[in-house]
């Protein structure tokens, strides 16, 4: 059962650095990604209505997401 320790600051802004590096290492990765395709992802998915390449983009997401934070807990 938790105690009282997770109300303590310096818990408090571990936590939001491990978010923000998280969220950064993240947005870092899709960049890149988007570097990579040969295409203009924003175009191809809000303007063109691409579905397919909206859920390949939304899989590939979701797959940087779970690989950020295994690295951050470190599991």
């Amino acid at each position: 059962m938790m105690g009282i320790e997770w109300l303590k600051p310096a818990v408090f802004f571990g936590s939001m650095l491990f978010a923000l590096i998280g969220v950064l290492i993240f947005w870092v990765c899709f960049l890149i990604v988007d570097k990579l395709t040969p295409y203009d992802l924003w175009d191809e998915i809000v303007g063109k209505q691409n579905v397919a390449l909206a859920i390949v983009v939304g899989a590939m997401c979701l797959g940087i997401a779970v690989i950020v934070a295994a690295a951050i807990h470190g599991g």
